[in-house]
Formats: structure tokens, C-alpha cells, sequence
């Protein structure tokens, strides 16, 4: 087929990516002296891992992008106005709810209930996954239990993404990755809604990056982090009903860095019986940066496992001879990426240990 075909849909992408990059970056400039000036700023304290006071609330800039992209998908894409209320309307929820808490903090109780509301809202709209396609590993067939792990998969994705926005940079581009990789599958499946909205979130989440990688001039705040993580847990319900159980591992192998990191984390604090939504420094992207990573390092780090692991993840779309050849080597990407941060943790640790015992 010539090439000279597919030379419209090319630019209608890249216009449709640039936009929606410019305009996040520029919103996110505007907003860092809008916060400032209205005193919405974090302040360093023995919790933090920023030494100096910042504005908090840019990813407004990446809910702004997002939701106008949604609404040029829905007024393209008249077919998919449902799948995209079902994508935006609770995403918008959890943003609202999110930025009363950046302003006044709110209960755990509260904002976990409202977590819930919203994921209830999108999988009745949406639907739950009731398949998982593992590839040359097998399917699983979630049955009766579709709805509540839809429901936990969503509120726990939005809580990870927010426990893990902890340093400069680290959310964007873990959202710009798992933007993309979902984007690419939605494509694959003929979902142009999806890619729409998801391809926006991706770019929108780099505009956003170009005033949050370090040193961060303005952080995302719950509003950006929370809805970032929504965004990502119902993006791949939203493409036709067949297609879900594909793109879903996708998904996770994009975000395996945060998921990896949050549940090892949990784990470890309730073992040593701590409250798990209280603040506190023992992530391991954390622990890293309190051993002497800079956060442009830690950042890289997760940001370049989850860009390698959903390249690997996706080639099987492209080249369907691929599968189980890609199948293995992603799980072994996870296990030894997985076992590289704890030990690049453990030796971080012990250096700063021996460090402290020389001064």
C-alpha cells in the first residue's frame, strides 16, 4: 500500500500530540505562579523528598488537556460518546475530590469512599474485565469475581499513583509511558476514541514534565496524581468488550515499576504493623533518593524499566509470531527489574551506611 496514504492520519496525530503538549505546558507555566501566588505550595519537612517550597496543583494542566481531548474524541467519535462519559465523567470526580484535598486535606475514609464511587461508576458504564489474556501463559476467567477486582485494580491504581508521586518526574513519565502503550493497543483494536484520549494524556503528561522534571518548578499534587492513576485503570475498559482482556496486561506491564514498588511497600509496613496512608519515606524509589540518587536518576530508572517492558509487551500486536518468545522475556524483565531495585536499594543503603561510619 504507498505510503502517501496513511500521510493524513500521520499528521492529524502529530498535530492532535503537539497541541495537546503545548497547551499542557503552557498551562502548567501559568499555574506554577497562579499556585505560588495563592499559596498553594508544599513545604519540606522530615517526611519530604524536596528541600525547598514548590507550588503543588499542575496536573490541573493535565486534567484541562485531557478532558478537552475527550471532548473532540466524543464530538468525533459520536459512536463512542458512552465509553468516553464513562472514562471522563468519574475521572473528573476523583479530580474534583482530589483538589479538595490538595486545599484542605481531607479524611482517609472520605476520599477512599469516593475512590470507590467513581470506580463503581466507570465499571457500570464501562463494564468489568472478565478475562485477563496472559498470552502463551494461558486466560484467566475473573467469573463472579469481575466486578470487585475491576473495583479493587481501579482504586488501587489511583492510590498507588499517588503514593508513588513522591519525587520530580517520577509520575509524568510513568503516565507518558502507559499513555502511549495503551494508545498503541487501543489502536490495534480500532478504539480511535480511546487513542484519542489516551494519546492527549500522554502528551499533556510530557507538557506537563517540561516544568516537573528535576528540579521540579511545580508538583502534580493529588488532582494530577490521582487522576492519572484513574485515567490509567479505566482506559483500558473503555475499548470494545473483546478487546479488553488484550490490552489489559499491557496496561500492567507499563506500570509494573509503581505496582511493584507500592505492594512491596505495603507489605513491608504492615509487617512492621504501621499505618499504611500515614506519610512516610519507605518506597523504595524513596530510600533510594535518601541513599544519594538524584531524583532525575530514580526517576530515569522507573521510567526506562516501564518504557522497556511495554515495548517488549506490545511487539506480539505487531508480530503475532513473536508471542511467546516476548511472553517469556518480559516476565524476565519484571522478576530480574524487580530483584535490580531491591539490590540497587540494599547497596545504596549499605554505602551511606559505611559513609556515615567514616565521617
Amino acid at each position: 500500500m504507498p505510503l502517501f496514504i496513511f500521510w493524513p492520519v500521520l499528521v492529524f496525530w502529530c498535530v492532535w500530540c503537539v497541541t495537546a503538549l503545548v497547551g499542557s505546558a503552557l498551562l502548567t507555566q501559568r499555574l506554577v505562579s497562579w499556585a505560588r501566588a495563592r499559596g498553594i505550595v508544599d513545604t519540606p519537612n522530615s517526611r519530604s523528598s524536596h528541600t525547598r517550597t514548590t507550588p503543588r496543583g499542575g496536573g490541573l494542566a493535565v486534567v484541562a488537556v485531557v478532558s478537552g481531548g475527550a471532548l473532540l474524541a466524543a464530538i468525533l467519535h459520536p459512536e463512542a460518546i458512552w465509553r468516553v462519559v464513562g472514562i471522563m465523567l468519574p475521572a473528573l470526580l476523583i479530580a474534583a475530590i482530589s483538589w479538595v484535598d490538595d486545599i484542605e486535606s481531607l479524611k482517609n475514609r472520605t476520599r477512599i469512599s469516593i475512590h470507590m464511587i467513581a470506580g463503581l461508576m466507570a465499571i457500570a458504564i464501562l463494564g468489568p474485565v472478565g478475562q485477563v489474556d496472559l498470552g502463551s501463559f494461558g486466560c484467566i476467567d475473573l467469573g463472579f469475581a469481575a466486578w470487585p477486582l475491576t473495583l479493587l485494580w481501579i482504586v488501587g491504581l489511583t492510590n498507588a499513583f499517588n503514593f508513588m508521586d513522591g519525587i520530580d518526574g517520577i509520575a509524568g513519565i510513568t503516565a507518558v509511558v502507559a499513555g502511549l502503550a495503551i494508545a498503541l493497543v487501543a489502536a490495534t483494536v480500532q478504539a480511535p476514541a480511546v487513542v484519542a484520549i489516551a494519546a492527549a494524556f500522554a502528551a499533556a503528561a510530557l507538557g506537563f514534565l517540561s516544568c516537573n522534571w528535576p528540579p521540579a518548578r511545580i508538583f502534580m499534587g493529588d488532582v494530577g496524581s490521582a487522576f492519572c492513576g484513574f485515567l490509567i485503570a479505566v482506559l483500558p475498559l473503555s475499548v470494545p468488550e473483546k478487546s479488553v482482556h488484550l490490552i489489559m496486561p499491557v496496561a500492567v506491564v507499563a506500570l509494573w515499576p509503581f505496582i511493584f514498588d507500592t505492594a512491596y511497600t505495603i507489605v513491608r509496613r504492615l509487617r512492621k504493623r504501621e499505618n499504611i496512608f500515614k506519610a512516610h519515606r519507605s518506597h523504595l524509589y524513596q530510600r533510594l533518593v535518601i541513599a544519594g540518587w538524584s531524583h532525575r536518576g530514580v526517576s530515569s530508572l522507573y521510567g526506562g524499566l516501564a518504557a522497556m517492558t511495554a515495548a517488549l509487551a506490545l511487539m506480539p500486536l505487531f508480530d503475532p509470531t513473536a508471542r511467546t518468545t516476548a511472553d517469556h522475556v518480559v516476565l524476565s524483565t519484571i522478576v530480574i527489574g524487580m530483584v535490580l531495585l531491591i539490590g540497587l536499594v540494599l547497596v545504596a543503603e549499605r554505602s551511606e551506611s559505611f559513609s556515615d561510619r567514616g565521617r
